[in-house]
């Protein structure tokens, strides 16, 4: 019917940016004032959602394809998280990468 199903691995949030927009928007729920209500509760869960910003959803995007790219290379975890830290111009890694890591 035209869907293309993506399964990811377990306990890789850094591959899945929905992972990583949850983060963003508990960490500003954590910020928010104790409350008793549970209407206050969902009004503040709400808000904590739709204050991650468009710009950093694509920044979480981004980031997951270097690290979808740099497995995709053979890299390992920690191999692959100093190639994205290092490497920010594009979503991809430069081909030059693996010669840097020998």
């Amino acid at each position: 019917r035209g869907f293309a199903m993506l399964i990811l691995p377990k306990f890789h949030c850094e591959l899945n940016f929905i992972e990583q927009c949850w983060g963003f928007a508990k960490r500003v729920y954590r910020q928010y004032p104790l409350v008793k209500k549970e209407e206050e509760m969902e009004k503040q869960i709400n808000e904590a959602l739709v204050s991650v910003p468009l710009i950093t959803m694509r920044r979480f995007a981004t980031r997951s394809l270097r690290f979808i790219d740099a497995y995709r290379h053979g890299l390992s975890g920690r191999q692959a998280t100093w190639a994205s830290k290092r490497y920010r111009g594009h979503r991809v890694l430069p081909d030059t990468l693996m010669d840097e890591l020998e």
